[in-house]
């Protein structure tokens, strides 16, 4: 059955001023989170910063449905909301909320509240398995609750205090000398907040070696790697040390994609950037993905992105120079 998770409120006010249905001091710390956001980026985008892990983002409209990839992160929302589709499965975040991605997943996002008056905003923090394995044995926390996750993605509510240590995580780029020192004391401590939080079990398994988690993310790599190559169940299947139905069945609890799924979605993907950034026709494009017939790629490809490639790519760069998405 299709799940959903939703984190709320999602109402907003006057983006100068508390929110809503916020407690006050959540509201003054998403006003100051919202005005770094901006002061750091001035114009849209996703922006790399002096902390290696942190990218920050900003949108002055709504999107139409955007297929890509998410790696593994946790975002954490400042001004907005947004809606990502996973298999059958929605998220929809907004201020006071984060959406944690523990594996690398093909999903389709959407932004449903941003405006030139009051853009979404947020911060991408990426992940480090090893850092926060690191942090689970110096606070004890390896041994508790270790129940896998069923999904390689949730949503849960922002905590005070984590989003106390977002903002002065982005308030150190006012400092780059500091940022060597202190950011990986920060990043630490939101690690920490998110191994204690109501998903910590779930969290956990992004740095637990052996766990079905991590050893899917070896699936997956796999798969990204050699997307272009037929795929072999039985040698995926060995390198994650499990039986072939057991592989099917936990990759497709972690992506809610089957393994084939998954490597369809990168090869349509791929295509639909050949088909935008080269000089490529249709037929080239399916081939170079591992398509071995134009016609099942152009239907799967229509079936995926709403309309057969050359269409979609002529939408596509109708809507970039019109300014839309």
């Amino acid at each position: 059955m299709p799940q959903s998770q939703v984190a709320a409120p999602l109402s907003q006010a006057d983006p100068e001023g508390p929110s809503p249905g916020y407690d006050q001091p959540i509201a003054d710390k998403l006003a100051k989170l919202a005005g770094l956001i901006e002061k750091h980026t001035g114009s849209d985008g996703v922006f790399r910063t002096a902390v290696p892990s942190l990218h920050l983002i900003r949108t002055s409209k709504s999107t139409m449905p955007v297929h890509t990839i998410y790696e593994p992160a946790v975002v954490i929302v400042a001004r907005g909301t947004k809606v990502v589709m996973l298999g059958g499965d929605s998220y929809t975040y907004g201020p006071s909320a984060h959406f944690v991605v523990s594996v690398d997943l093909p999903v389709t996002s959407r932004l449903l509240q941003a405006s030139a008056e009051s853009p979404y905003l947020c911060l991408r923090l990426g992940l480090d398995p090893a850092q926060v394995l690191e942090v689970m044995k110096g606070a004890e926390l390896e041994g508790e609750d270790e129940r896998e996750s069923k999904r390689g993605a949730f949503v849960e509510q922002t905590s005070p205090a984590l989003l106390d240590a977002a903002v002065r995580l982005v308030r150190l780029l006012d400092s780059p000398r500091e940022i060597s020192y202190l950011a990986p004391l920060v990043i630490r401590e939101m690690y920490f907040r998110l191994l204690s939080g109501s998903q910590g079990g779930a969290f956990r398994q992004i740095a637990l070696a052996g766990s079905g988690t991590s050893r899917i993310a070896g699936v997956i790599a796999r798969i990204k790697r050699d997307y272009a190559q037929p795929l072999h169940i039985g040698e995926l299947a060995r390198m994650a040390h499990m039986g072939p139905s057991s592989l099917h069945r936990y990759f497709k609890e972690l992506t809610a994609l089957s393994p084939l799924q998954y490597q369809k979605r990168l090869r349509l993907q791929e295509a639909r950037r050949l088909l935008l950034s080269e000089s490529v026709d249709a037929a080239d494009a399916a081939y170079r993905v591992g398509y071995e017939s134009p016609s099942q790629f152009s239907r799967e490809y229509a079936r995926l992105f709403g309309l057969p490639p050359i269409s979609d790519i002529k939408r596509l760069r109708e809507e970039t120079e019109q300014g839309i998405g």
